[in-house]
This record gives C-alpha cells, sequence and structure tokens, in this order.
C-alpha cells in the first residue's frame, strides 16, 4: 500500500487548560474522502487546525504528505502548496473590488501559468461565466464553487473543508458535492471535511471519523452511522442531528 497522505497517531491537543483532542489517530489515504462528524465542541475544528500547521500540538505525531510536523505546527512551504483549506466562514471584504478571476489567481503557486491555470479551473467547476464578476455579488453556491476553484487552481494533494455546504440550499449543496467527487476522481485528491450532512456522509464518503474529545470509532459509513454508533457519539444530541439529516433530505 502507498504511503499514506496523512498519518496522525497519539495526537493531543490543548486549547488553553482544556485537552481538546486526546490520543486521536488514523490515517488519510490518496483519493479518499473522509468526513469528521460529532457533536459540537467535540474537538473537530482544533483537530483539523493541527493536522494543518495551525494550531500547535502538545503531544502524539502528524506526518504529512511523508513530513513529520513538529509540535510548533510549522509546515514547509513545500508542502503547504500541496494542501488547502477551506474554513467554515471566509470574511470576504465588500468594498474591495475583487472580481472572480483576479481572487482565483492569488491561489496560483509561482511557478503555475495563471493565464492558463485560471480559465481552465473556472471551466472545470463551470463558473467561467462567472470570471468578471465580483466577489461580493456572488450567491452562496456561487460563492463556494469559486473557493473549491481557488484552492484547486493549481495541483494538490490535500483537500480540507470545515463545513463547506454551511449555508447552502439543498439543490447547491447537491452541485457542489457533484464536483467535489469529480475532482477527487479526475486529480486523485484526498478530502477530509467536517460536516453534520450525515446523508451526504453515506452516500459519498468512504470513511467516517467519529469525533468526541477521541476517536469514538472510524471506519465506512455502513459501520459508522449505524444508530448504536450515532447514540455513543452524539448521545442525547441524537435526535437533533437526525432532524438536521431528514430535513435535508
Amino acid at each position: 500500500m502507498s504511503r499514506p497522505v496523512l498519518a496522525v497517531s497519539d495526537l493531543r491537543v490543548r486549547r488553553g487548560d482544556a485537552l481538546v483532542v486526546d490520543g486521536v489517530s488514523f490515517e488519510l489515504h490518496a483519493s479518499s474522502d473522509t468526513a469528521l462528524i460529532g457533536p459540537n465542541g467535540a474537538g473537530k475544528s482544533s483537530l483539523v487546525l493541527a493536522l494543518l500547521g495551525l494550531l500547535p500540538h502538545h503531544g502524539g505525531s502528524i506526518e504529512l504528505l511523508g513530513h513529520p510536523l513538529p509540535r510548533s505546527g510549522r509546515v514547509p512551504a513545500a508542502i503547504r502548496d500541496q494542501v488547502a483549506y477551506l474554513p467554515q466562514k471566509l470574511q470576504l471584504d465588500g468594498r474591495f473590488p475583487l472580481s472572480v478571476r483576479e481572487f482565483v489567481r492569488l491561489g496560483c503557486s509561482p511557478c503555475c501559468d495563471h493565464r492558463q491555470a485560471v480559465p481552465a479551473v473556472l471551466q472545470r467547476l463551470n463558473v467561467d461565466h462567472l470570471s468578471r464578476r465580483l466577489l461580493s455579488e456572488l450567491s452562496g453556491g456561487e460563492l463556494q464553487r469559486v473557493l473549491l476553484a481557488f484552492c484547486t487552481v493549481h495541483p494538490r494533494r490535500l483537500l480540507v473543508f470545515d463545513e463547506p455546504r454551511s449555508g447552502l440550499d439543498p439543490q447547491a449543496t447537491e452541485q457542489f458535492q457533484e464536483v467535489l467527487q469529480q475532482l477527487r476522481l479526475e486529480q486523485g485528491l484526498s478530502i477530509l471535511q467536517i460536516t453534520h450532512d450525515l446523508q451526504m456522509v453515506r452516500r459519498s464518503c468512504d470513511w467516517v471519523l467519529c469525533l468526541n474529545r477521541r476517536l469514538c470509532c472510524q471506519g465506512p459509513p455502513l459501520q459508522t452511522l449505524s444508530r448504536t454508533e450515532l447514540e455513543r457519539l452524539y448521545g442525547t444530541d441524537l435526535v437533533l442531528y437526525e432532524h438536521r439529516h431528514h430535513h435535508h433530505q
């Protein structure tokens, strides 16, 4: 088996005095789509930030694209360039008149020919007709596609998303997921996504990490999304999450 894109062993992360991630171990492999699920306050965002080197870790180890990350979290530029991260809330200043084409160009690496790469990625994601529009003029679904274009305007090996479908209507959610899967199959990308959309996880993901400070379970959706495992993960909050799940169907 090829070397994993991401290997995590006995990881521990603190926020202040609180141990928010405790003893977490897992691997991500090429072309996989992994969902990270769990109740609010379970440490999902803290885990992702530590994996990206944006938050120090206090124990265990992280190996990203074959390179061990120091506990300080500093990621070498050559590795950082192969990873894209889309946070849950991206603040865009509407007063700054940046067009879609100009914004996506900012995602190019120094060795990337933006004159070819930008039109190509906009066309691939079916947003080339928006190239001259300002970011502030886009709908939620359009903006998510443009952000995905920014993330993939040059080749990446790992895409990390924190609730990328938050605020999207069902149609935009479905379209975004279809584009994501197309990119994964065409480019061999690995995907790690924090999500509360259990229906999407059942339909699209091939691996699930169930986190509540510790990993309660991990495995394929058929195993991890059983009622028994979900009750163990969410406890009394399960009714809330099942309501959200049915609401999005």
